[in-house]
């Protein structure tokens, strides 16, 4: 059943007792994550990938893959979509996902983030268009929303600066943050992603933030060979890719999350499954 309370950024859902507790025990967000680690083969996704380059998508990748992945994986297990908010549970509107990019690969370059809004039907194609989208929009511009909205705050003197944030916090905890903050700050969303693969180097394992909202954080790595043994004694190679999950084990149980990264890891390593809308999208009812 789903309370008609209603929240900028979702709604409060009636849960059973028990689920409703948790985050009364667990209250910090670093206090409920949960680490994991997952491979897939990314071999019929880098198939995929060159057969649309052809077709003209001429800077699909990865990336791509894993975030229409991710937003097919949503449509079918939407507990994952839910977040924390003064000690409540409420299910997210749309699909809100943060990424930090660094617009030249400069140690002087400044970092900045960027916030992409996917709806669970979308196909892979409709990700493509979104991400790059916003993408070409920080490329374009040395300073977005959230630069200048650091920039301001961090004009406040030190003390003060830190009662502002203190009273964001205390706003945020109320569900009172401005739509105007929300819609720039990387702590909101349904999750965070981060790709190391740009580095070459192997996921790393990263914090959830305790400010904000965000629930689950992703980080993938580099492709790389792996050996494998196969019973008739034959060796199979395979290239892989690695991601680590960070979850906020408060929204949904174990079960849940196991069964969605089942359904994360079909669409990935049957990537042209993204290329339709889903037959069906599942609607969270607590």
């Amino acid at each position: 059943m789903v309370m008609a309370k209603k929240m900028k950024e979702g709604r409060r859902l009636k849960l059973d007792a028990f689920t409703a507790i948790i985050p009364y025990i667990m209250v910090e967000r670093c206090d409920a994550a949960n680490h994991f680690t997952m491979s897939f083969d990314c071999q019929a996704a880098e198939a995929l990938i060159r057969k649309l380059r052809n077709d003209g998508y001429e800077s699909i990748g990865i990336l791509h893959i894993i975030l229409a992945a991710y937003v097919r994986t949503v449509a079918q297990r939407p507990k994952i979509n839910r977040f924390i908010r003064g000690q409540k549970i409420y299910a997210r509107n749309g699909i809100v996902v943060n990424m930090v990019v660094k617009r030249h690969m400069r140690l002087e370059e400044r970092d900045t983030s960027i916030k992409m809004f996917f709806d669970p039907s979308d196909s892979l194609y409709d990700v493509y268009s979104k991400v790059n989208k916003e993408l070409e929009a920080v490329y374009a511009d040395n300073s977005n929303s959230l630069d200048k909205t650091a920039d301001l705050i961090n004009y406040i003197p030190g003390l003060i600066k830190k009662f502002t944030i203190s009273c964001f916090k205390t706003m945020d905890y109320f569900g009172l943050l401005p739509k105007a903050l929300i819609n720039v700050s990387p702590f909101h969303g349904s999750m965070y992603i981060t790709n190391i693969a740009s580095l070459n180097l192997p996921p790393v394992t990263h914090h959830l933030y305790n400010f904000g909202n965000v629930p689950i954080f992703i980080a993938f790595g580099a492709k790389r060979w792996v050996m494998e043994l196969n019973e008739d004694g034959s060796v199979n190679k395979r290239r892989v890719i690695d991601i680590v999950f960070n979850l906020d084990e408060r929204i949904c149980d174990g079960y849940y999350y196991a069964s969605a990264v089942k359904v994360l890891k079909k669409c990935l390593t049957n990537p042209e499954l993204l290329l339709e809308k889903p037959e069906e999208v599942v609607v969270d009812n607590g």
